[in-house]
């Protein structure tokens, strides 16, 4: 049962970070071709560090057809379906943030299962997380989310230790991962929503040093 919901919010977030990338793709107004590849490379991005990460080769995305299929007709839908999405950037958004939290869980899981420690385990759920979409942001130009002033990375974060905690009190069932999940979309949305940020450095101020006029020497004499 565990192993057919894993494989469900795989798929599930599969097509969801595909949306999101192929969203970002049409708003970059890239053609089919474009909005397919984004779409693919941002909802495989992740799974395919996972799993070489934890040494499941070949990763799931060149072993299993499903995800590739899944993730092109995701992106090429929305490439079609895109005049009735209203608000395209906030789609994406919505998109990025339930891609975030399935991705996830699934990291953290079947990190735990392939005997990561804790602490790796989070890591690793962590970067399956955003992994898709730090590509997405690198392959249209801008400044991957997760080295921005939003909370992204610390969301995903969080979702993952609920999911590691659970597992270490044997309290694993769909509730708590489905819960995990939700969790971390929810944080997503909240801080975007408050917009509430993670503190960056701030800059000074340059000020050029300013020349003395007439001898620098000692009691200011001039020659």
């Amino acid at each position: 049962m565990e192993s057919l919901l894993l494989v469900v919010l795989d798929l599930v977030g599969v097509a969801v970070f595909a949306a999101s990338g192929g969203s970002a793709g049409v708003a970059k107004r890239l053609d089919l071709f474009g909005v397919g590849f984004l779409g693919l490379v941002s909802s495989l991005g992740g799974g395919v560090f996972r799993d070489l990460v934890i040494n499941a080769a070949p990763p799931l995305a060149f072993a299993d057809w499903r995800y590739a299929t899944v993730a092109v007709v995701a992106s090429v839908a929305i490439f079609w379906l895109h005049p009735q999405l209203n608000r395209l950037r906030r789609t994406v958004l919505v998109l990025d943030a339930a891609g975030l939290g399935l991705f996830t869980v699934t990291g953290t899981l079947k990190a735990l299962s392939a005997g990561v420690p804790p602490a790796g385990a989070c890591l690793i759920g962590m970067i399956t997380g955003i992994g898709g979409g730090m590509l997405r942001d690198v392959f249209t130009g801008e400044i991957p989310v997760v080295l921005r002033k939003e909370v992204y990375a610390l969301a995903s974060l969080a979702g993952a230790i609920v999911i590691t905690v659970a597992s270490r009190l044997h309290w694993g069932s769909p509730a708590i991962t489905i819960g995990a999940a939700v969790l971390v979309s929810g944080l997503r949305l909240v801080f975007v929503k408050s917009s509430w940020q993670v503190p960056v450095a701030q800059e000074r101020e340059y000020r050029p040093l300013r020349k003395r006029r007439g001898n620098s020497a000692p009691g200011g004499r001039t020659d």
